[in-house]
């Protein structure tokens, strides 16, 4: 089964985000995790029941509130009198697909296991360590930041994300269609393929070649980030390889086996976006695509 048909089924759920959900599917098959900035009701958490249904894959939600606790997410252990012994019950976290609602209402601390958990693939309580299932793939989403009651993420903890990007509101058409109740609801999905298939894309999507010229341009933005007297600081090396990961993926999905110049202006600002931070306030994203035009000759 391709890719393909997993986005045409998604868009069928959420209408209208064809090249949002593309995005997602980026991520996924380039083995990172999504984090979706938007405004409560947009399908967020729609999109993420019907990923997992389409793959299925165990799902869990979970709800960030300015009270949750490490062991909340990671699981804990507890005293098991049958066998006088402790025993590790496992949080929401081992599952294969999280979606993780509103983590930025969540305190730091809690913020930050889940990060760690993210990064190291792996939970570590008490001396022992707990493999996380494999796939594993988080959609994380965020209150805007003019929100009361959250905490932002700091830059090391948004850098976890492959992908950063926002649903935003629906065409006028597409709403209609889903007020005739033309859209797919996640329930009625079909499996497409399993968490098997998922390895399977993401190892080719790995393969996908990527050119001396293509690499010789996320050089240069490197380069050039890091000269732009606009910026705090420039991409990382853990950000450019980021930028080739979903660069991969994003040419898999697309049904290639090479990467294309026109994967940069597709791919580069979901990538970026969140990684740099500038010293005058303004449009980040109109910022971003000066940086890129000044560098590639091309924007978003």
């Amino acid at each position: 089964m391709s890719p393909v048909a997993l986005l045409r089924q998604l868009s069928q759920i959420v209408l209208d985000k064809e090249p949002e959900i593309r995005l997602v599917l980026t991520a996924l098959i380039a083995g990172g995790h999504v984090l979706l900035e938007d405004l409560p009701g947009l399908g967020k958490t729609t999109l993420a029941l019907g990923l997992a249904r389409s793959l299925d894959l165990p799902f869990a939600r979970l709800q960030m509130t300015a009270d949750i606790l490490p062991g909340d997410i990671l699981g804990s252990n507890f005293y098991d009198p049958a066998q006088r012994s402790f025993v590790f019950r496992a949080g929401p976290i081992f599952h294969a697909l999280l979606l993780v609602d509103e983590i930025n209402r969540a305190p730091p601390r809690a913020q930050s296991a889940l990060m760690e958990a993210m990064a190291e693939g792996q939970v570590s309580l008490e001396g022992a360590c707990y493999p996380l299932p494999q796939p594993f793939f988080v959609i994380a989403t965020q209150n805007p930041q003019e929100f009361d009651g959250v905490f932002p993420l700091p830059e090391n903890q948004l850098d976890r994300f492959l992908l950063s990007l926002s649903l935003g509101y629906p065409s006028r058409d597409a709403e209609e269609r889903l007020l005739c109740g033309e859209a797919l609801l996640p329930q009625a999905v079909q499996t497409l393929a399993t968490a098997s298939a998922l390895q399977d894309w993401q190892r080719s999507a790995k393969q996908v070649f990527l050119s001396p010229e293509i690499r010789g341009m996320l050089l240069d933005l490197a380069e050039q980030s890091r000269r732009d007297a606009s910026l705090r600081f420039g991409i990382s090396p853990r950000g450019l390889l980021a930028l080739q990961a979903a660069l991969r993926a994003w040419a898999y999905l697309q049904e290639r086996d090479f990467v294309a110049p026109e994967d940069l202006r597709a791919v580069a600002p979901a990538v970026l976006g969140h990684r740099l931070r500038w010293r005058n306030p303004g449009d980040p994203r109109a910022q971003l695509n000066d940086l890129l035009r000044t560098c590639w000759g091309f924007a978003e």
